[in-house]
This record gives C-alpha cells, structure tokens and sequence, in this order.
C-alpha cells in the first residue's frame, strides 16, 4: 500500500516548500534526487563515519504537543494582527504547541530573512527586504496590556546592515520598557559579526537576560555554524557578563558531536578570564552609535550563567543530518555535570530549546540592575 508520504503529489508539494524557504540549498541539493543513500555533509562533522539521510524514527520521548486550543488561537491571532514574526514558527519549533498556549511566544525582530546559511536553521536566508522601522513600535504595542511577567525576542542575522541591527535592537527593548514597566525582557542576539560597539548598543538597552546561542562543540562549528565563531562568541557572553547582565547559551546535541566535546563545552563556558569593560552609556531610541571611551578592565569572569541543552532536530533534507538520538539519561548527565561546573541554571532535555519555559529558567534569579 502507498503512504500518503510517498504519494507523488504530496512529495512534489513537501519539496517546492522546501525549495521556497532555502533558495540557497547548503552543501548542493540533494532533495533534487531520490532520497540519497548518504549524507556529505555529516562527514564534514564525523570525518571516519557514514550517515543514512533518510529521516530516523522519532524515539518517544520526543513527542510533542500538537498545536491547538484557545489560548493557543488567542496568541496566534495577536501575532498575525501585529504583523510580527516568531522564531517559534520559522524555526519549525516543537515546543510552539505547549507555548503558545501557556500565551508565550518568541518575537523575532528584523524580518523574516536571515543573511546567514546555517547547517541547521529552519529560518529563511537570502537578501532581506527593506528594514521595517516600525517595527520595534509594534512589538511594543501587542504586548502592551498582556500582563506578561517575561518575553524572549530573538532575531535573524543581518550582516547587510552597518551595525546589524543594533539600533534597531536598543529601540525594541527600549520602547518595550516603557510600554510594560514590570516585563522581565530576554534577548537573544546574534554576535553582529564581533562588532563591541553594535553589542555594547544593546547592552545599554539593558535587557534582564542577554542570550547568544554556541549551538554546538568547537570542532563541529565549521558544519553547524560556518559564519560564526566559537572564541568570538563566548567572548561576546563574557562581555555581557562582565558588565553585571545575565549571560545565557545554548547547545544541540546529536549532531555529530561526542560526550567529551559536551563536557569541554561547558567548562569553556565556566572558565574565568579578565575582559575589557566600558563606562556604561544612557541609549535613546535609534541612537547611532554606543561609545566605548573610557575602557576598564573588569574582574575575572566566567562567560554564562544560563545554560539550556536539547536534541538536534533536522529540518529539512537540506539540512545538516542527525547523527543519533541522545536518550534522556546522557541530558541528566550533562545537567549533573554543568550544575557541578558552577551555572546558575541548567536546562537539558531532549525538547529543551534556548527559549522554551525561559520564564522558569529566569525564576530565583536577581533580573534587576
């Protein structure tokens, strides 16, 4: 008998989809064949192993909720009427069931098109249309009223944009401030391409949690994250650290990664070293620049307080191959293993994702300044 997966009409449609959100296929196309036997790409991961890029069969602890329900139709019906777009559904979240109807969604601020080609990201890439300045006014409008206690807003990479997107970023959460004086506000920022001036913009803003995701060991970055940098990054979480913010990360496992790398990772995270710290500056909404005079250095720091680990999930077929999935007893250990290190907060789990039950990771800790 023929699935209703194997049916061709159904093939054809699943596959112009998969096309219209990645004009820019990573690594070639290999959806444009017959479900290939093999996967180049995890061997720029794994170098002595070969992966089978048929789909594995999901193991049942990572079941989700499906989508539905009135809280949930209430929160998408807010989205959609703002304009706004979520990392929630760009990402292909499995999370967005069971958050949307608890009324928490992730904002994601600069569009929709990311200028970046992650080997994981579900976000769109390619050439972003004009910048909507309007926008940081709108997130603040649908939340204003909602008697939210916490609000994650996270964004597509813009390197096409001077500062990449800092001053947008600062008006945001400025504007959100002012618009709900008692919402904890979390952050989750790309590493605007090392630029300390672009970050120290937001910074200022003064978000209570600062997030910049690794997502992966330092071997696998090259694969997972081919834009970005592994020392770069954690420099980045060190500064905002340094300078009294909450530093958050996280990190998919499964990806081709081993449990060592997981373990050097987290004590990357946790060791101390000195960063330079500026005098801090009052932002006002697009403000152009932040100005970094009057460096100090700041006491040795580590670079995270915050750290979440959850199970890699392929996409698409264009997307970096699942290597295994992690069973549940190897996320207890690397949730053993990072609160012995010395975070402040460890979520790990197969479903766990940077912003799912961000709320909860923020509780008992100080979020003021």
């Amino acid at each position: 008998m023929t699935s209703r997966q194997d049916h061709p009409a159904t093939n054809q449609k699943l596959i112009s989809r998969t096309l219209a959100r990645h004009p820019r296929p990573l690594g070639g196309d290999p959806i444009k064949t017959a479900r290939p036997a093999v996967s180049l790409s995890s061997l720029v991961i794994n170098n002595n192993q070969t992966q089978q890029l048929r789909a594995k069969k999901k193991p049942a602890w990572l079941r989700a909720r499906v989508p539905g329900g009135e809280a949930f139709k209430a929160t998408k019906a807010n989205i959609e009427t703002h304009g706004l777009h979520t990392v929630c559904q760009e990402a292909s979240c499995p999370n967005m069931g069971e958050c949307w109807e608890r009324g928490v969604a992730t904002i994601m601020i600069l569009g929709d098109t990311c200028t970046r080609n992650c080997g994981f990201c579900n976000v769109k890439t390619g050439k972003p249309p004009v910048t909507d300045l309007d926008e940081p006014r709108r997130v603040a409008d649908s939340l204003r009223g909602t008697h939210l206690k916490h609000i994650v807003i996270t964004s597509v990479d813009r390197d096409d944009m001077p500062d990449g997107g800092a001053a947008i970023w600062a008006e945001t959460i400025i504007r959100l401030r002012d618009a709900c004086p008692d919402l904890s506000i979390e952050v989750l920022i790309g590493d605007f391409r090392g630029d300390e001036t672009a970050l120290q913009m937001v910074i200022d803003a003064k978000p209570n949690i600062i997030a910049h995701n690794l997502e992966t060991v330092r071997r696998c970055h090259p694969a997972v994250r081919p834009a970005a940098r592994y020392e770069r990054s954690i420099e980045l979480l060190r500064r905002v650290k340094a300078q009294g913010r909450i530093a958050k990360t996280g990190i998919m496992v499964g990806i081709g990664e081993r449990r060592e790398e997981v373990h050097e990772f987290l004590h990357d995270l946790i060791a101390k070293t000195t960063v330079p710290v500026p005098t801090p500056q009052t932002p006002t909404i697009r403000e152009g620049s932040s100005k970094l005079n009057n460096l100090d250095t700041a006491s040795p720091t580590d670079a995270c307080d915050i750290i979440t680990i959850g199970q890699y999930l392929q996409p698409t077929l264009n997307h970096l191959p699942i290597d295994r999935w992690v069973h549940p007893d190897e996320f207890a250990e690397y949730e053993r293993v990072g609160t012995e290190a010395g975070f402040k907060v460890v979520f790990s789990g197969p479903l766990v994702r940077s912003s799912y039950l961000a709320d909860k990771q923020a509780e008992g800790l100080d979020l003021g300044f």
